[in-house]
């Protein structure tokens, strides 16, 4: 996952830092969905590449395998023989190069001495405490703190046709904005969010949020 990027001296609140983390904030898609499938009824299935340069590779057979046990639980089968298959589910995903945001948190009272406790007497004629607020630090008036993060913007996208005749039968896509551009935490996800409420209504553009990333 990303870093942050201070543009200033003083760090960043903790609860700020804690707003803007990826590894905080609930994975939210957003899903559009075309169907016209006929009801699952132990129908075979084949997943292929939809994008030439996943073919073949490790990763898309890991993903492909994602897919394929969904669609298993919906109902349909995986073909023994991917040549006879009655569908053929066309997956693809990937992440942008991400684009870099900038975020302003501060925190100023009217008296930057209310929480002072400690310390010794300066031109103010009142204490102050060292960790709160410091008006050596922050100046009287409080402090304003600038961050810059890079948001990224994920998708995978999935299309059925009917092999007999090449008739599409559903077409969906999942995308999500993220502090995370590693692929194996967004795809499982868009995954995840692609299947809740499969297929959906046809037509349909629905919001799916999942909880969020695991730390480590």
């Amino acid at each position: 996952m990303t870093g942050f990027k201070k543009i200033g001296l003083i760090a960043a609140p903790a609860l700020a830092l804690v707003a803007l983390s990826g590894c905080a904030s609930n994975f939210k898609a957003n899903v559009a969905r075309f169907q016209q499938l006929p009801a699952p009824a132990g129908q075979s299935f084949v997943v292929v590449a939809d994008d030439p340069r996943l073919s073949g590779g490790l990763e898309f057979s890991h993903y492909a395998d994602m897919v394929g046990q969904r669609l298993s639980q919906t109902g349909y089968r995986p073909a023994a023989d991917p040549a006879r298959a009655d569908l053929i589910v066309r997956v693809a995903y990937g992440v942008d190069n991400g684009r870099e945001k900038v975020r302003s948190t501060g925190f100023a009272g009217p008296d930057p001495f209310f929480y002072g406790g400690w310390g010794w007497r300066g031109r103010w004629g009142r204490p102050w405490g060292y960790g709160f607020y410091d008006p050596w630090l922050f100046g009287p008036s409080g402090y304003s703190d600038v961050t810059s993060y890079t948001v990224y913007t994920s998708d995978l996208s999935m299309k059925i046709d009917r092999a007999g005749d090449n008739r599409r039968l559903f077409e969906g896509k999942a995308s999500a904005q993220s502090l995370s551009n590693r692929l194996t935490y967004l795809v499982p996800n868009l995954i995840d969010a692609m299947f809740t409420g499969f297929p959906g209504q046809n037509g349909e553009n629905v919001k799916i949020t999942l909880p969020p990333e695991k730390k480590g």
